[in-house]
């Protein structure tokens, strides 16, 4: 048949863990660098005419073949090459075949076979053999000494291509210095040792596919805008967040984008500024989305962390903070729950899955909780927003709030050992202050909130506490010497 077509669909699998596999910013820079190679370079060999990509971004692909031995021809070499590029990775793929009146169904279809390839365990490229010479690093096959270590092939590719600046000028515009660019991450952090590891999602975007999706070319043209608004958000929140902070045009920027594209951002970033970054981007995707016809949002998760510590755990933890905020705001509105954002300061040497964390550090009692997120970007009621967290903590600014912060770290720590003595040392601070703000703040966030949603009391101190601590480090140094 003259119409016939096929919709060939690619999920690229193990981006996280192939990124952030190693704790050198340089290799996590290539690897980034790969990521974002794979779903437009890689692929040109294969999808030519760009007017038949319908999707092609954040390890995803979806391109409409006309020629079955084209089609064919990609099924065949395309994983291939991918794995060759980035060693670790694996690729999943799937083909509809399908007319022009059929293209809605070949879309869900094309899903559901690749949910079921995803399920498809892979032999790995990497393995090696026993008794091969291997990466102390990773403990993979090394394929070759260099400074004289001897490195494995995803390495190597890594190393290798951290000279790409495709996803930096992405992130920050055509026009940007590439040496401005790190891959040392001690100056990324600057004075203060914390760093943040960000990661957001969009929200709603299932039911915009669902409204576009009977066209081919209305889910092109969606896609392609939405790649563009995510981007459009990252440049902005940067002119926003290099304004405030006045970054020196001369030096290194302190923000790695890692993914960047559909409605995915993940970034490294200085700690101090990743709230007001993040707030930013969330403001600008939704202005930037709505101006393009189909109005999303999108949730964020932060994880703040040691720079000496690895990313991995840091990103897990950023990707369930993510999904926690998904979760809570859903309750709002199912199809496109508002934006928010949750944080959390790694305290411990290593991380576990956030409800162990919940559990073990945000629990002093039962049906008490120091779980006070998310916080959204507008008012939602019985939420605080991020403009509420961030000017109740600059109480803790003045003399008589650094006391009152002092006070709230001891309260704290009672809470969880003796809530009576928690209480009585709270009616003595209070006794003692004189600011009326300061007075009604350490009353607010000691009493709580209430959620009869799942019967706890959550308080917002330790949210605060730790924000206040990683914005202002070396301060609170300087003060202890």
């Amino acid at each position: 048949m003259e119409n016939t077509k096929f919709l060939y669909g690619v999920a690229v699998q193990g981006i996280q863990s192939f990124i952030f596999q190693t704790n050198t910013l340089k290799e996590i820079v290539g690897a980034s660098e790969l990521v974002e190679s794979i779903c437009t370079d890689a692929f040109n060999e294969f999808g030519k005419e760009k007017e038949k990509v319908i999707l092609e971004a954040a390890g995803n692909i979806k391109y409409e073949f006309s020629s079955k031995e084209e089609c064919e021809k990609a099924v065949l070499e395309f994983p291939k090459k991918v794995m060759q590029m980035a060693p670790g990775i694996t690729v999943s793929q799937a083909v509809v075949k399908y007319d022009n009146n059929d293209f809605k169904k070949a879309v869900n279809d094309l899903e559901k076979y690749l949910q079921a390839q995803r399920n498809k365990q892979y032999r790995s490229m990497t393995l090696g053999m026993n008794g091969m010479l291997r990466s102390r690093k990773t403990g993979l096959p090394a394929i070759k000494f260099e400074k004289p270590e001897a490195i494995d092939a995803a390495t190597f590719a890594k190393v290798n291509n951290s000279k790409s600046f495709k996803l930096f000028k992405k992130c920050f515009g055509p026009s940007i210095n590439e040496k401005l660019v790190t891959y040392d991450i001690d100056k990324i952090t600057g004075n203060n040792n914390w760093i943040a590891v960000v990661h957001i999602d969009g929200n709603g975007l299932g039911r915009v596919v669902e409204e576009v999706g009977s066209s081919s070319a209305e889910l092109r043209s969606f896609s392609i805008d939405l790649n563009k608004s995510t981007v459009a958000a990252a440049q902005a929140a940067y002119q926003v967040i290099s304004k405030k902070y006045k970054f020196d045009p001369d030096n290194i920027i302190p923000i790695r984008p890692i993914i960047l594209g559909g409605d995915d951002f993940t970034v490294i970033c200085r700690a101090d500024f990743a709230v007001e970054y993040v707030q930013a981007y969330l403001r600008e995707f939704e202005s930037e989305t709505a101006r393009k016809k189909h109005k999303l949002t999108a949730c964020a998760g932060i994880a703040f962390i040691k720079s000496s510590y690895p990313f991995y755990y840091g990103y897990n933890l950023a990707e369930s903070l993510c999904n926690r905020a998904k979760k809570d705001a859903k309750k709002f509105n199912s199809k496109i729950a508002p934006s928010c954002l949750m944080f959390h300061k790694v305290q411990d040497s290593f991380v576990e899955d956030f409800e162990f964390i919940v559990k073990r550090e945000l629990t002093p009692q039962e049906k008490q909780s120091f779980e006070f997120g998310p916080y959204y970007l507008k008012e939602k009621q019985g939420n605080w927003t991020i403009d509420n967290l961030l000017e109740k903590i600059k109480l803790f600014d003045t003399k008589e709030g650094n006391v009152v912060k002092s006070h709230l770290r001891q309260w704290t720590s009672l809470l969880f050992h003796d809530p009576g003595q928690a209480e009585q040392k709270e009616i003595r601070v209070e006794s003692l202050l004189a600011d009326k703000d300061l007075k009604k703040l350490l009353q607010e966030v000691t009493k709580g909130y209430y959620d009869n949603s799942v019967d706890v009391t959550k308080y917002p101190v330790y949210d605060m506490l730790s924000l206040h601590a990683v914005i202002n480090q070396k301060n609170e140094e300087e003060d202890k010497k």
